[in-house]
């Protein structure tokens, strides 16, 4: 008799219209207000049925004492004209208004203010997103459930927690991305605080039923039989339990049976799931990438570390900076990376982000298949993009630019405002088209991506590098600095050791602002090498 294993079935509600609060950390700081608006309004509906209630209270204590003399001497009582006047009065309208009091909905004001209210709430892809999201980070950074349960990272001003039922919670929104190895550690998780005693609404029965099946999935059967028997102590009646019991024992027992040969290899193949695989998008860098966002794995030597200097930089003699040079830093050396601090006020900061802020919409990626915009699980951000016309100090900071590299903005893209979400993110990549893209930026007419410059509008608490996997460079968020390299060779040729990524932020709200400047326009300004290297 051949048992089949019951698999666990989860059905999210059909979301509406995403608002995507989870991509941009500035964006949800919006919902703090909103929240409190709706508390606000809450205390005032409990106030007023508070009122209501003292209302009604008073009366019936009135009437109770009133009774109370009455029932002793009832024909006496009556036989006074005017407690017959009162009692004819009272049954005949008080107690209707009596009825209408406590008829009365107070709740009207409340509900219609959040009926307003939630069509901007977030909805399931924000509370999805937003999981994957912690998830993201505990791998990053090489957090245990218990760490991230707790609110022990690093940098943090509001210490949080999680329940047993939000670690139920992310260890479901795993099992749905039949991520198995994260189900397993956040269903222990949630079974570790029940097991301490915590106060939920869940149940060990509950957790037992995904842990199990989640260690069945990456192949560890024997863990499973114990998780399956421990559930059956505390439900002997649980259907899917009892089911998965004997699947596995009838498991267990044709394994025993088997010689270890060739056969028995094919045999445990065809009956004993896999470990998950690697997933379809993981990156091949994606182990140096991570070190490098925890600060490991840096490859600057000593010696070369000698080479790189501080200096005053007066952009060749431009009189907008010979009596006030900007500070220069080299960060790394191949590709040259370069730090300008001090080179974007809070005051200006503020003004790019006030202009961002209501424009601010999902980042894409430019998809090489098609050529066109689409959004990546690989970009967790919101950006805007502003216009030199638009507003002075726009225009000011895109002239700064073309003062310090002496590169022509006029063939740049706009200045892009990003504000990355809950564990933000943008997974390697090349700013500028590869071969294989030959019309990545053939709308514009302006030739390829020459050169970045990447704006740093915010500190963060923990998290949120730029770094450079190929080469093993790590450059950290600093607010009012600029970072500056080149994407193309002299030759024109794409330097490949350029390829990037901005790491999750892990604790804390990121603000970046970029400029692309692209070929057209530099022919004099950078002219082209013989060397295709150079």
């Amino acid at each position: 008799m051949i048992w089949y294993i019951l698999i666990i079935g989860i059905l999210l509600p059909q979301s509406l219209a995403h608002p995507g609060f989870f991509t941009s950390i500035g964006q949800m700081t919006d919902l703090i207000h909103t929240e409190k608006d709706l508390v606000t309004s809450l205390k005032d509906y409990i106030k007023a049925e508070e009122d209501k209630l003292e209302q009604i209270k008073k009366w019936a204590e009135k009437l109770d004492r009133l009774t109370s003399t009455a029932t002793k001497d009832p024909e006496g009582f009556v036989g006074h004209p005017v407690n017959a006047f009162k009692l004819m009065k009272r049954l005949n309208t008080e107690w209707s208004e009596l009825e209408n009091l406590v008829l009365k909905d107070m709740s009207d004001g409340f509900i219609s203010n959040l009926t307003i209210q939630r069509q901007y709430f977030p909805n399931d892809e924000d509370q999805v997103g937003a999981a994957k999201a912690l998830l993201r980070l505990q791998d990053t950074y090489n957090l245990d459930t218990d760490t991230i349960s707790k609110g022990n990272l690093p940098g943090v001003k509001h210490k949080s927690f999680l329940t047993a039922e939000d670690c139920f919670e992310l260890g479901k929104v795993a099992y749905t991305e039949a991520d198995y190895y994260h189900t397993e550690l956040w269903m222990e998780q949630a079974l570790r605080q029940l097991d301490e005693g915590e106060i939920s609404t869940i149940d060990k029965v509950s957790v037992l039923d995904y842990l199990s099946y989640a260690v069945y999935q990456q192949g560890d059967l024997d863990k499973a039989l114990v998780l399956t028997k421990k559930l059956l102590e505390l439900d002997p009646e649980h259907q899917r339990a009892n089911g998965n019991l004997k699947y596995f024992e009838y498991i267990m027992a044709k394994e025993k049976d088997v010689n270890k040969s060739a056969s028995d290899d094919r045999s445990d193949q065809k009956t004993t799931p896999k470990k998950k695989g690697v997933a379809v998008d993981y990156l091949p860098e994606r182990q140096k990438y991570e070190m490098l966002c925890r600060g490991e794995g840096i490859k600057m030597t000593p010696r070369r570390q000698k080479k790189l200097f501080c200096r005053y930089h007066d952009g060749n003699r431009n009189p907008k900076f010979i009596l006030a040079p900007a500070k220069q830093e080299d960060e790394w050396d191949k590709p040259r990376i370069i730090r300008f601090h001090d080179i974007i006020s809070d005051a200006e900061i503020e003004i790019v982000k006030d202009l961002a802020k209501p424009r601010l919409s999902r980042a894409t990626v430019h998809d090489p298949e098609t050529g066109k915009l689409t959004t990546a699980q690989y970009r967790v951000s919101k950006s805007a993009w502003l216009s030199g016309y638009e507003n002075p100090v726009v225009s000011r900071i895109n002239m700064r630019i073309q003062d310090l590299t002496g590169l022509d903005v006029s063939t740049a893209e706009e200045l892009q405002v990003a504000n990355y979400g809950v564990g933000g993110q943008y997974e390697p990549h090349f700013d500028f088209a590869r071969k294989d893209e030959p019309d990545a930026f053939k709308e514009l007419g302006t030739g390829n991506r020459i050169a970045t410059w990447l704006f740093y509008m915010s500190d963060v608490s923990a998290g949120g590098a730029t770094v450079f996997p190929e080469v093993g460079a790590s450059v950290w968020p600093k607010k009012g600095t600029a970072v500056f390299w080149y994407n193309l060779f002299a030759s024109g040729e794409g330097d490949y050791s350029t390829r990037h990524a901005a790491c999750p932020v892990l604790v804390g709200n990121k603000w970046v602002s970029n400029k692309w400047l692209h070929e057209r326009g530099q022919e004099f300004r950078r002219p082209c090498t013989l060397s295709e290297l150079e």
